[in-house]
């Protein structure tokens, strides 16, 4: 049965989180110098840290990482021999993008029809704010031993936790690890993210001609790198938008929840009268098999271009790699088609830029119970289990350090909060409802478990 006294403390605590967040989508917490200062992220850093401190945990510092980010990690003792958790958040945000496109002002937060819009509202700086709900509920009394991992350069991808936990497994070792960096299927739906796709990016450029050529003296024979770029790219689907990467297995099923194809529209914002791409369900094609985007391409722009032909083209491209492949295997693979298929015997480079393997969590454990019985206590009904088609190559750094561990995602960024669009959101009820999630959850894991 849900804990009444909980349920009643967080939700009179929700007033302060809307507080604390306002506070936190105010930093410009952008992890690249070329764009905001770096005092912003130090300045979110120590402001996350003094959280912690004030709610009893100890030894809270901000630890550098090779890429120059701080990690925040802190601790606080529950009773002798109870279990240990640790929760990891991010404290940066995506760059705003396009500031005219925002509904609302960017580093300010605001309410508009029942929903908080700013940037990091969600991702992440929402989460900490379930975090710091949760733990005030308890009032310095937890039920199990905590501790925290907060990320200052996630949303850029230069790997400074990567490197940092695996030195410093001993300041982190836990027995389950909460990974909040995701959400549910949709607002009032617990939901565990069971999977997460991998990726391999790379870029391909291509190269014909000495220099650019007047398209009227040498058009019809001299070979256009423009043209052999773009008939490469279109061999990566075929005529239904399914993934065509000689090699790659595109038929995989997922076997948990179902997501709609209505659903999924209004969700990716797919214009009226366009068609999905894929043979399968949604869910197949975003979270089981593998997926090709084209990031970029550098081309003459339309505005200020003459009528010459192209020398030379180059794309980036970002293929996601479902659980079941590896992502360097997968990146083979898609140099090896790019190759084959580019025409005319153009030069022909493909870089490896990044990879990162899939990822699958915990579906079994003491940790993993205690977590399904708290979102059905919360929420009123049973849990879904969903995959999601981003990459988090954290989770197999906590995958490989703690083997041991119990590793779950969970957080507040349902579909709705667009979290690296303009105009991102949170809806505060997620953040009530998950804040009683995980402080439920700390209550029950502590029953299940016997005290070593």
């Amino acid at each position: 049965m849900p804990d009444t006294a909980l349920q009643s403390a967080i939700r009179a605590l929700m007033p302060r989180a809307h507080d604390d967040l306002a506070e936190m989508v105010a930093f410009r917490s952008v992890h690249d110098a070329a764009q905001f200062p770096p005092e912003e992220c130090e300045r979110m850093a120590e402001w996350t840290a003094q959280a912690f401190r004030e709610l009893g945990f100890r030894d809270v510092a901000t630890h550098p990482t090779p890429d120059g980010s701080k990690a925040v990690c802190g601790h606080a003792d529950g009773p002798p021999g109870a279990p240990t958790v640790l929760l990891y958040f991010h404290h940066d945000v995506q760059p705003p993008l396009d500031d005219a496109a925002w509904r609302t002002p960017v580093w300010q937060l605001t309410e508009v029809d029942g929903r908080w819009y700013g940037r990091g509202a969600a991702d992440c700086k929402g989460n900490i704010a379930m975090h710091l709900t949760a733990l005030r509920a308890f009032n310095g009394d937890y039920p199990v031993n905590l501790k925290i991992v907060g990320e200052d350069s996630e949303e850029q991808g230069t790997g400074g936790l990567e490197a940092f936990v695996p030195d410093n497994a001993d300041l982190l070792r836990p027995d389950t690890i909460l990974v909040c960096d995701a959400g549910n299927f949709a607002v009032g739906v617990p939901s565990l993210t069971t999977s997460l796709r991998g990726l391999a990016n790379v870029v391909v450029e291509v190269q014909t001609l000495a220099s650019s050529m007047h398209s009227g003296m040498f058009g019809g024979a001299a070979p256009d790198a423009l043209a052999a770029l773009v008939h490469i790219l279109a061999t990566l689907r075929d005529e239904h938008g399914n993934t065509t990467v000689r090699g790659l297995d595109a038929t995989q099923t997922w076997q948990g929840a179902d997501y709609p194809a209505d659903r999924f529209r209004t969700d990716a914002t797919v214009l009226d009268g366009v068609d999905l791409l894929g043979d399968g369900r949604v869910s197949d094609l975003v979270w089981a098999r593998p997926a090709v985007t084209v990031l970029g391409i550098d081309c003459p722009r339309v505005v200020g271009s003459s009528a010459a032909i192209q020398p030379s083209a180059r794309a980036r491209l970002n293929l996601r790699v479902p659980p079941g492949t590896d992502a360097v295997e997968a990146r083979d693979a898609l140099t090896r088609h790019l190759h084959d298929v580019a025409p005319w015997n153009v030069r022909i480079e493909v870089r490896p830029e990044a990879e990162g393997q899939p990822f699958t969590g915990s579906l079994t454990g003491p940790g993993f119970d205690a977590m399904t019985a708290a979102m059905k206590d919360v929420y009123g009904r049973d849990v879904t289990y969903q995959g999601q088609g981003g990459s988090i190559p954290l989770c197999n750094v906590f995958q490989d350090t703690f083997p041991d561990a119990e590793i779950m995602l969970i957080g507040v960024e349902e579909p709705r909060c667009l979290i690296h669009a303009p105009t991102g959101s949170v809806d505060p009820s997620e953040i009530e409802n998950m804040a009683r999630v995980e402080a439920t959850f700390m209550q029950e894991y502590a029953r299940r478990t016997p005290r070593t």
